[in-house]
């Protein structure tokens, strides 16, 4: 199977450029419909070591909404997990229903890499299959698209790379580790590998094997089979890729928005802290595209050290609805390893977390040492939504202060950085950009009713973000108010604080 697989196929970059970027848009418009329709997917790659499978994921979500996916590594199982199922910290990663899981190895680590190592013997081989198969099979028939990605490299090529990560600062680790243990050669794992497909690739989770010498030639036909997977998995639903959803397409949705879209802004004397920040900020594509290109590159080098030195890094993002919170997130982990970063979009808390503190869903999603999470919007929807809305009750929102200040102080007194922004613009440019929004198909899904009523209260929502800034910028969780009228000067006010507290975290500023 795998060796008549044409390893010389390759892409000069030109070609791939012409063939990337449609690719990269169609999978975007994809997320949109997948999160419309409420579909699960998960994208699991498997592979040669130094195959690609990093960079592969990369070029994946590049193109993504980072709110609308998470990505996993496989290793060997911890000490919880040795007591549990084998598949069990597999459907603890499930996806919920309209997002993405990605995850670089997974369950077939005991086809591969316990088989090769002895672990387990031959007899187990087979009920281990058997198993996976039951386990794709029950995703599937609930609904979960699974897409499956074998990277296949040569000998050759293998061995090429592994010495190149080996004299790479930044990767070299990786090989330290591979050192360590006692790994089988080519010959044997080519023919584990060969053996694991064909037990396991079945109708309803069939393998797609990529050619991964080149790695142009890889990071398209990834993308490609990715992308033709889940245009497949939308057909057979009925659903063809238009960028509009059924209503938009039959003229049935009506205006989103009622009554006066306008909004008279209460200033108060002496100025607030809002009052004060210079809307005027601007930045020119050009001097945009420079910094961006410099911070982002420093940013991943600050991903490892984080690693390196076992440092986790939590990220708030905070802001009025069409802030640019969304795109501002892209472009933070546009360049980072999305196997050491975590996206978490807030919403209303489900019924298990109302049954609990509410702080207890934020504990849980708390990064492990060496790891990053960036949350989009955050506890403080207590102090902010919550309390506006009448969700929960003056003496709740109240006290919430002083219980996120011990929140964030236990955060940080266990070795953790954390960065909190609350991107500001003015009413007039929201407006614009939610009728922007409304104009623009593939944006549409980005204003809702709810946005529209918020907007009409936004002095009362300006009066509650005043005091949450003020009772809650601390020396050891400090509030950064962006100014972000402008987009592109926001992006890089972003890059540029995080780039900087992470220097002065890691000691290296």
């Amino acid at each position: 199977m795998l060796e008549v697989l044409n390893l010389k196929a390759h892409l000069d970059k030109e070609r791939y450029r012409e063939l990337i970027s449609p690719l990269q848009r169609e999978l975007r418009d994809v997320q949109q419909m997948i999160r419309r329709e409420q579909i699960p997917i998960v994208v699991l790659l498997e592979g040669w070591d130094a195959s690609g499978k990093g960079d592969s994921i990369g070029n994946l979500v590049h193109p993504l909404d980072p709110r609308g996916f998470k990505v996993f590594t496989t290793r060997g199982p911890n000490e919880e997990e040795h007591f549990r199922p084998y598949l069990w910290r597999f459907w603890v990663k499930l996806p919920r229903t309209g997002d993405f899981v990605f995850l670089d190895r997974g369950w077939y680590r005991r086809l591969l890499q316990d088989r090769l190592s002895g672990e387990i013997d031959e007899k187990s081989v087979l009920v281990a299959a058997g198993e996976i198969r039951e386990f794709e099979r029950q995703l599937t028939d609930d609904g979960y698209v699974l897409i499956k990605l074998w990277l296949h490299v040569s000998k050759q090529e293998q061995k090429r790379r592994l010495k190149t990560i080996e004299s790479d600062p930044y990767e070299r680790w990786r090989v330290a580790r591979r050192k360590s243990e006692k790994r089988p050669g080519y010959k044997k794992c080519l023919k584990a590998a060969e053996e694991m497909l064909a037990l396991t690739s079945t109708a309803n989770a069939p393998w797609l094997l990529v050619e991964a010498d080149d790695r142009l030639y890889r990071r398209v036909k990834v993308l490609e089979g990715v992308v033709s997977s889940l245009k497949a998995a939308l057909a057979s639903r009925g659903l063809a890729l238009t960028g509009a959803s059924p209503q938009e397409q039959d003229g049935t949705l009506g205006p989103l928005a009622t009554g006066s879209r306008d909004v008279e802004v209460q200033r108060t004397n002496p100025p607030n802290l809002l009052d004060r920040v210079d809307l005027d900020k601007r930045l020119s594509r050009a001097e945009y595209n420079s910094e961006l290109d410099r911070l982002q590159m420093r940013l991943r080098e600050l991903e490892l050290e984080c690693y390196n030195q076992r440092v986790a890094a939590v990220v708030v993002y905070e802001g009025w609805d069409a802030a640019g919170k969304g795109g501002n997130i892209k472009r933070l982990t546009q360049e980072l390893d999305p196997r050491g970063y975590e996206v978490i979009p807030v919403s209303a808390p489900d019924e298990t977390e109302k049954a609990h503190h509410y702080l207890w869903r934020f504990w849980r999603a708390l990064p492990k040492a060496g790891h990053i999470a960036i949350f989009d919007r955050s506890w403080y929807g207590r102090v902010l939504v919550e309390r506006v809305e009448g969700l929960a009750a003056e003496v709740e929102w109240r006290r919430a202060y002083q219980e996120i200040n011990e929140f964030e102080r236990h955060i940080t007194a266990s070795g953790a950085v954390l960065i909190k922004f609350w991107l500001h613009l003015s009413p007039e440019e929201q407006l614009r950009r939610f009728e922007e929004r409304e104009k623009t198909p593939h944006k549409r899904h980005k204003i809702t009713p709810d946005d529209w009523r918020n907007r009409q209260k936004w002095n009362v929502y300006r009066e509650a973000v005043v005091e949450m800034i003020e009772r809650t910028s601390t020396p050891y969780g400090p509030w950064t108010i962006v100014e972000a009228e402008d987009k592109l000067w926001a992006r890089i006010r972003t890059l540029s604080t995080l780039v900087a507290r992470l220097e002065q975290r890691l000691g290296l500023s």
